[in-house]
């Protein structure tokens, strides 16, 4: 299973790139939340086949709905391996609480804007394509 941020992922246009990094994309997901199918905070959701990969205990973090936002995403998301996602998933959806979810939430606006400020730097950083035909 490979993670959507990962630099370099051929799967993200250039132009998309702060897009996915700020969120933005997962805004229009606010319908599954006002639709009941989603809460605001919670693991993320994966694909159906990515779903039947997954071993048995590594389920347990859907035993809870999943939201927009949650434990994994504030705890260093990109940074984090897939072990480590599923674990604090599985923390999250046996111990969640209000308070808990209210944190998580807050926490959520500053992991944001440091993932925005990162993708800018690397997109900065990347070098620059030079075009071959025109010197």
């Amino acid at each position: 299973m490979k993670k959507l941020d990962l630099r370099g992922d051929e799967r993200i246009l250039p132009c998309c790139m702060l897009l996915r990094a700020s969120g933005l994309d997962e805004l229009p997901q606010l319908i599954n939340v006002l639709r009941g199918e989603m809460s605001l905070v919670g693991p993320r959701p994966c694909l159906p086949y990515e779903y039947d990969l997954y071993l048995p205990w590594q389920k347990e973090r859907f035993e809870t709905m999943p939201g927009l936002t949650g434990l994994w995403q504030v705890s260093g998301k990109n940074k984090t391996t897939f072990l480590e996602m599923i674990n604090l998933d599985i923390n999250y959806a046996k111990n969640k609480t209000l308070c808990w979810d209210l944190k998580i939430i807050v926490m959520t606006i500053p992991t944001l804007i440091i993932q925005v400020l990162e993708t800018r730097l690397v997109k900065k950083s990347a070098p620059q394509q030079v075009n071959s035909e025109n010197p």
